[in-house]
């Protein structure tokens, strides 16, 4: 047979396209025996299915993005595992995007991918500026967006969180009943949704115990690890904190770092405290206090509600977006110890 092709196998086989279909494509929903059939008779006439040309008629790159701060980070690092498990699963594959916080490099992403690179994107943002227009273009390319972490609340977006409020409120109210009245809260960016409310849990926390809010105490650190070096020496030596809440382990282990420098001992003179899934947390001399969140789970959530949306495509008036909510654990180690 000249120039082969599905119609013509069907033809010959007396099978329907749809059959054919589902041979190539691996589909449990198909007789063995007709599915050997089917690709033996295509192997003899050295027939291969364009799948790609297939991809292309159905509108579909079986790629996801996947757009992060850092990849670095045991969370995000956690994370991606997850949604790399479902994504290969449904035939899949994920390209990584690291914004660095950046946030021009998080709209140049996304505009270079709602032109149909990928079929859904899923993201921890950078949490800045307020005009979220490249992200509502998504939406009318057909490209469906979920956030995890880190969201924008003004997008209309799936999203998969963790209960930071109450674990930031747990995790301060810890340190006060160890005995702690000065209180540093650690943040890279106060503006980004997990900043906020992780800020709120910790002020709530203050008020509830009676102790006065400080701003002097909140201290705005960076990327940087040099820069967080001389941010918290001056804050150790002049402000003196007796206790550390970090919103970031990088944070924490900068304290370490600084506390091992200048002789301050953990925890007698100061107690930490650090959000983390850093699996040698315990193993940290002392063993590091952490608020540890699900990042495994939590790519896996973020993955199946893209995959959900991915399926409801048809009708997306019908389907609102749904917003996860998971636990995150609290760990009390040495380094946030009483005495």
């Amino acid at each position: 047979m000249d120039n082969v092709n599905i119609k013509k196998l069907a033809k010959e086989l007396n099978i329907s396209t749809s059959t054919i279909s589902r041979a190539f494509n691996g589909s449990h929903d198909i007789n063995k025996d007709t599915k050997e059939r089917i690709l033996a008779f295509a192997k003899q006439h050295n027939f291969l299915p364009n799948h790609y040309a297939s991809n292309l008629r159905d509108k579909k790159t079986k790629t996801l993005a996947v757009i992060i701060p850092e990849i670095a980070n045991d969370f995000f690092s956690q994370a991606i595992n997850g949604i790399e498990e479902v994504a290969r699963k449904k035939g899949f594959y994920i390209l990584l995007y690291r914004t660095d916080d950046v946030f021009e490099k998080e709209v140049s992403f996304v505009n270079y991918l709602n032109n149909g690179k990928v079929d859904g994107i899923i993201m921890s943002v950078s949490g800045e500026a307020n005009d979220h227009n490249y992200l509502r273009q998504l939406e009318s390319k057909n490209v469906p967006v979920v956030f995890f972490d880190r969201v924008y609340e003004d997008i209309d977006a799936a999203k998969v969180t963790t209960n930071d409020y109450e674990s930031s409120f747990d995790a301060t109210e810890h340190l006060l009943k160890t005995g702690c009245r000065r209180i540093a809260y650690l943040v890279v960016n106060k503006s980004i949704s997990i900043g906020q409310v992780r800020m709120q849990g910790y002020m709530d926390a203050l008020k509830k115990h009676n102790v006065p809010f400080d701003d002097e105490l909140v201290i705005d650190c960076s990327n940087d690890e040099k820069v967080n070096y001389k941010i918290l020496t001056k804050v150790l030596q002049e402000i003196k904190p007796d206790g550390i809440f970090s919103s970031v382990e990088r944070l924490a282990f900068a304290t370490y770092y600084v506390c091992n420098d200048l002789g301050i001992e953990i925890p007698k003179k100061l107690k930490i405290i650090s959000f983390s899934s850093l699996g040698i947390a315990p193993l940290l001399s002392p063993a590091l206090s952490t608020i540890t969140q699900p990042a495994y789970e939590m790519g896996i959530k973020a993955a199946n509600l893209l995959f959900e949306a991915l399926e409801q495509k048809a009708a997306p008036s019908s389907n609102p977006k749904r917003h996860v909510i998971l636990k995150s654990k609290l760990f009390i180690r040495k380094s946030s110890a009483g005495e």
